[in-house]
Formats: C-alpha cells, sequence, structure tokens
C-alpha cells in the first residue's frame, strides 16, 4: 500500500472520529447554536471521511499494477 494512501485513510479515520464524537454530544441537551453547529459539522466530517476513504481505496487500487 502507497504511503500517499495510508496517510488518507488516517486522515480519514480522525475525521471520521472527530464527526462521530460531535454527533455523540448531542445525546446531552444542549443549546441552539451549539446543535446546530455539531450537527452540521458532525455531518461534514463523517461525509469528508467517507470521501476520503473512497479516494484512498481507488489511489491504492490504481497504484496496484495487475
Amino acid at each position: 500500500m502507497p504511503l500517499e494512501s495510508i496517510i488518507m485513510f488516517a486522515v480519514a479515520a480522525v475525521f471520521g472520529l472527530a464527526g462521530a464524537w460531535l454527533l455523540l454530544q448531542l445525546r446531552t441537551p444542549q443549546g441552539p447554536a451549539r446543535v446546530y453547529v455539531y450537527r452540521m459539522v458532525g455531518i461534514m466530517s463523517l461525509a469528508a471521511a467517507i470521501v476520503l476513504a473512497f479516494s484512498a481505496t481507488a489511489m491504492w487500487r490504481w497504484s496496484v499494477q495487475p
């Protein structure tokens, strides 16, 4: 596996964990502004993690010679 793919998977994991943590924080009562920010940033972080993971997988597969 190329180093670039490993780095992209690591960044995707960080984004995914951060997004999941923010969304899990919504289980406790929060103010309306904090709910809005946590929800938006959490969902966007999870989306970024998914896109980065897909991109890293594609780059990994393209770098492998058949």
